[in-house]
């Protein structure tokens, strides 16, 4: 520890109450609250009585052996005025001249030495009247300096003097320490010299306490309580409680009193003629150190009085009585300036250098002695370990917040206090620790490093107390914990810059320690933070971005400050401090995260499979609540995903995409999953061929069939003049509603890749970038549209249609059954499907039904059953029903259709209607023809009357494929075609 300036404070016992600071003892003993008396106390006695038995001990101590010595030099025999202030030393005579000799204690201490005139005294002559130019004051001697530091009055000065002077009266020789004070007390003061009875009942009864605290209570040889001297004490002790007995030569109390106190006092073993009646601990060193605090100047208590080696001196002579040595004034000495130094509310740091000065002799005396020879002093260790212990305890409670009580005054006194501390509580300890304890470590930074922790855990509470007592309790804990890392960097730089100067004195790295201290504790906050939440937040993201710039700068400036440090103990503190890992609780808390939206999108997913019916939720929102529940999560869920200030997303965002992606998949397959158009396509008929009916059967045919034709026919085409409802039922509503859905989630699918392209931007290119999308899911509702698109027409025209179309055309004959009836049908149906479906959708359904109607007409042409038959001339009918039928396509809706994608469908129907227009001979050339480039893949076919053609039951008609012609062969109403047939295939009749 660097040197501490001295304060030039030092004044004279003489000088001016008006240039210093009053005090008195009731303020220090107030100041000194905070500071128990390390020896304990006696209950009988209090401090001012036991001041004045350590008056009356240093008074008799002090006495001159010899005649010479009855007198002392305050009396006539010594030249002095009869009213003039004696005292009992006759070798502390006054100290004259006009300036004070250098004090040799003093300097030995760094205390400055005072610049005023000694203490003066003034003769009785002068007390009673003006000062004469010839008379002048006398300085005071050393003893009247005691008294009067003391507060002893010059009345109970004198009343000790004369009984003192009765007393040694034939025993002119005897050393003090073979004298018992109080009991020669008790024998000589008599009532009459006291103002009244009870002021000489309360003496007489401390005399008592005294000798009870001395001989029984605190005796310095082991003692057997059940004594017979104790006894008899007991006794008279009871008695005097009550009043006063009787001290005359003549009085029985008297006498068993004298007799049980010299049998306390002179036991054998005590090994010397010196009686034992103020030697016991710890009664003889609080009486010592009520001598030692007269060094101090009553009236500025900060003040050592220049005349302190003469009054040490005085005080020495207490010794054999107190039982003390030099190894014990030492101790009490370095206390009383300790104390001092505490009880003036630390306002001396010179008193704080004496204390240091006096603890190196203190460590020296430890040193000398072995530990065994320390414990054959029993005394010397109990003074030893409870002064030093007090004033380790008593600094180290400041030290351990020294934050709080050295933060305001920062580069000015409060660090110099500071450091007068650390250097008081290191000396201290370490004298106590080389006695006790025999380890090698570092002692000093040992402690500076509990110092530091402590401090640190302790301003860190007070902190996040502050914090959680402003918080508003409605608000998320976070924002506490936001505020904590905040402060608790600021709290480290603040302790570089302020303390770690000081503190680098004593430890290789206080910073280091500081820095992983105030790591450790945000860390215990921050975990049981972290212990309470499930689920990522935008606030719990922004606690671990500011723990995270916390650990870094606590990270920094421990590294920076063990790289300056060549000692292990920097090296280990490092390791101290155990990682936050706030990358890899934000990737488990992303993953919790994700695999909890997750979770609820595919809960989402199961209720619909579970309850989905396929109703729109009104006419503006034509799509099932399912749909729009999933979407809705799903956009949700990257939207938060987006806003989460988190690096660690960019290794969780592809789980979360494929994620999504599998349930936006299973949720399109389950939209997807209506059936197939082969559920509502009719199967193909049995091959047959037709009959030529007579010519009285045909009439017949014409007869009935007014009653058997549908009502909405004529003979031109033409239909009745009501409008038909749409013919789309629910079933079949159910499934466009199916087509509405996957736009829909195809639309959402999209809006939710914008944000995940913002991610791949703020990714800089990396891996991610070229992955965030949903193509799986789009490729497979792409699939599933033109699925339900088809399934959807197929029912459409196959089923809610097929009285119309496929049960309806042409059946029995052209003339009569032509397209029209199916065309309003088809119209009304077209135009509830722009009304229900929606933008994106309507050009595939009407795409699909397009292809379904074409289909349905193939069907009729070619697998139209028993019922239709066609010849020559119905062709030009057909071909301009074809036209009707295209021509309802190509104008539906604005365009819905394509005209080139109605020509190219159309392509396979049209060759088909070209084959009936040519003969029958052309066709059976055909087909033959046909049949012979097709060979190589024709198969048996067995028809459902057992026979067996070679041409296979396709569906992919055309004017090239021999099962088209061999079709259109078997429903030519003509003999040629009903004959080649017969006789080529065996086909049956029809009947």
């Amino acid at each position: 520890m660097g040197t501490m300036g001295h304060h030039q404070r030092s004044r004279s016992a003489s000088g001016s109450p008006s240039a210093t600071r009053s005090s008195n003892a009731t303020e220090l003993d107030f100041a000194a609250a905070d500071l128990e008396c390390p020896f304990g106390g006696i209950g009988a006695l209090g401090s001012v009585e036991l001041r004045e038995t350590a008056y009356e001990i240093f008074f008799m101590s002090c006495r001159s052996s010899g005649g010479a010595a009855a007198s002392s030099p305050g009396t006539r025999g010594g030249g002095a005025s009869e009213g003039e202030v004696s005292s009992p030393v006759a070798g502390a005579g006054a100290r004259g001249g006009s300036a004070v000799m250098s004090s040799k204690v003093k300097k030995a201490l760094g205390l400055k030495p005072r610049r005023s005139a000694p203490t003066m005294v003034r003769t009785s002559s002068q007390n009673s009247g003006p000062v004469s130019p010839g008379r002048t004051r006398r300085p005071m001697t050393s003893a009247e300096i005691m008294r009067q530091q003391m507060r002893v009055t010059e009345q109970s000065d004198a009343r000790l003097r004369r009984t003192l002077m009765r007393a040694v009266v034939g025993q002119v020789g005897k050393k003090p320490d073979s004298i018992v004070l109080p009991l020669e007390l008790l024998r000589q003061l008599k009532p009459s010299e006291f103002t009244d009875g009870e002021e000489y009942h309360q003496w007489q009864f401390r005399q008592i306490k005294l000798l009870e605290a001395g001989l029984l209570l605190h005796p310095s040889l082991p003692l057997d309580r059940l004594h017979a001297a104790v006894l008899r004490f007991r006794e008279v002790m009871r008695a005097t409680e009550i009043r006063a007995i009787d001290t005359g030569k003549g009085s029985d109390a008297m006498r068993v009193l004298t007799n049980a106190v010299h049998a306390l006092a002179w036991r054998p073993g005590s090994g010397s003629d010196a009686c034992h009646w103020a030697d016991g601990y710890p009664l003889n060193v609080l009486l010592y150190v009520s001598l030692l605090q007269t060094v101090f100047d009553h009236r500025e208590p900060t003040v050592v009085l220049d005349e302190v080696d003469e009054l040490l001196e005085l005080i020495k002579k207490t010794w054999p009585i107190l039982g003390v040595g030099r190894a014990v004034h030492n101790v009490c000495f370095a206390w009383v300036f300790f104390q001092q130094y505490v009880v003036t509310e630390q306002a001396e740091p010179d008193l704080a250098s004496a204390t240091l000065a006096l603890l190196a002799d203190v460590a020296a005396d430890a040193k000398q002695g072995s530990r065994e020879s320390l414990s054959r002093d029993p005394v010397y260790a109990k003074v030893l370990l409870s002064a030093l212990g007090k004033m380790q305890e008593w600094s180290e409670k400041r030290l351990l917040d020294y934050h709080e009580r050295y933060e305001r005054g920062t580069g000015g006194t409060a660090t110099e206090g500071m450091e007068i501390l650390l250097s008081l509580a290191l000396a201290a300890g370490k004298i106590v620790a080389d006695r006790e304890y025999a380890g090698t470590g570092n002692f000093t930074a040992d402690r500076v490093d509990y110092y530091i922790r402590c401090s640190m855990k302790n301003i860190f509470t007070k902190i996040l107390e502050n914090g959680m007592r402003e918080a508003d309790p409605a608000n998320d804990p976070g924002v506490v914990l936001t505020r904590l890392a905040r402060e608790t960097e600021q709290l480290a730089k603040f302790e570089r810059a302020n303390f770690s100067p000081l503190l680098r004195r004593l430890h290789p790295a206080p910073i280091a320690v500081a820095a992983v201290t105030l790591h450790g504790c945000f860390g215990v906050v921050l975990r049981e933070y972290l212990g309470k939440v499930t689920i990522l937040t935008e606030e719990l993201v922004r606690v671990l971005h500011s723990a995270n710039r916390l650990e870094k700068a606590l990270a920094q400036m421990t590294a920076e400050d063990a790289a300056d440090c060549e000692d292990d103990r920097a090296r280990a503190v490092v390791g101290d401090m155990e990682p936050y890992e706030v990358e890899s609780v934000v990737m488990s808390l992303l993953k919790a995260w994700m695999d909890d939206r997750l979770r609820i999108s595919a809960d989402c997913l199961l209720r619909a499979k579970e309850t989905e019916s396929w109703i729109p939720k009104s006419k503006e929102e034509p799509f099932p609540a399912s749909a729009i529940e999933l979407m809705r999560l799903s956009r949700a869920t990257i939207d938060e995903f987006s806003d989460i200030p988190a690096t660690a997303k960019d290794d969780v965002v592809q789980a979360l995409v494929d994620g999504l992606d599998s349930i936006f998949q299973d949720y399109i397959s389950f939209v997807a999953s209506c059936g197939s158009k082969q559920n509502y396509v009719p199967p193909l008929p049995a091959l047959t061929r037709c009959n030529q009916d007579s010519g009285f059967f045909r009439l017949w045919k014409k007869a009935v069939l007014p009653s058997c034709q549908a009502p909405e026919a004529n003979p031109r085409g033409g239909a009745s003049q009501h409008n038909p409802r749409p013919s789309i039922s629910r079933g079949t509503q159910r499934l466009y509603v199916r087509l509405n859905t996957l736009h829909y989630v195809l639309t959402h699918v999209q809006a939710i890749e914008e944000p995940l392209s913002s991610l791949s931007s703020a990714s800089g290119g990396n891996r991610v970038a070229t992955s965030l999308n949903f193509d799986r899911t789009r490729a497979a509702a792409q699939s599933a549209v033109s699925h339900v698109a088809e399934v959807a027409a197929s029912r459409l025209i196959f089923l809610d249609s097929r009285h119309a179309f496929y049960q309806g055309l042409y059946i029995r004959n052209v003339v009569d059954t032509r397209i029209r009836p199916v065309l309003r049908a088809l119209k009304q149906n077209l135009s509830f499907l722009v009304s229900v479906l929606v933008d994106h959708a309507q050009p595939v359904a009407v795409r699909e039904v397009m292809k379904a109607s074409f289909q349905a007409f193939l069907m009729v042409l070619l697998a139209g059953g028993n019922d239709r038959s066609f010849t020559r001339a119905d062709h030009g009918m057909v071909e301009e029903d074809f036209r009707s039928l295209k021509r309802a396509f190509c104008t539906c809706g604005e365009g819905l259709v394509p005209e080139d994608v109605v020509v190219q469908e159309a392509e396979a129907v049209e060759g088909v209607v070209e084959l009936m227009a040519r003969s029958t001979e052309h066709l059976i050339t055909a087909f033959g023809a046909a049949t012979s480039e097709s060979i190589a893949g024709v198969r048996e076919y067995e028809d459902s009357d057992g026979g067996t053609t070679h041409v296979p039951p396709t569906r992919q008609w055309g004017p090239a494929d021999p099962n088209t012609i061999l079709r259109v062969l078997c429903h030519r109403d003509d003999e040629a075609a009903n004959q080649f047939l017969k006789r080529t295939f065996q086909l049956a009749k029809r009947r």
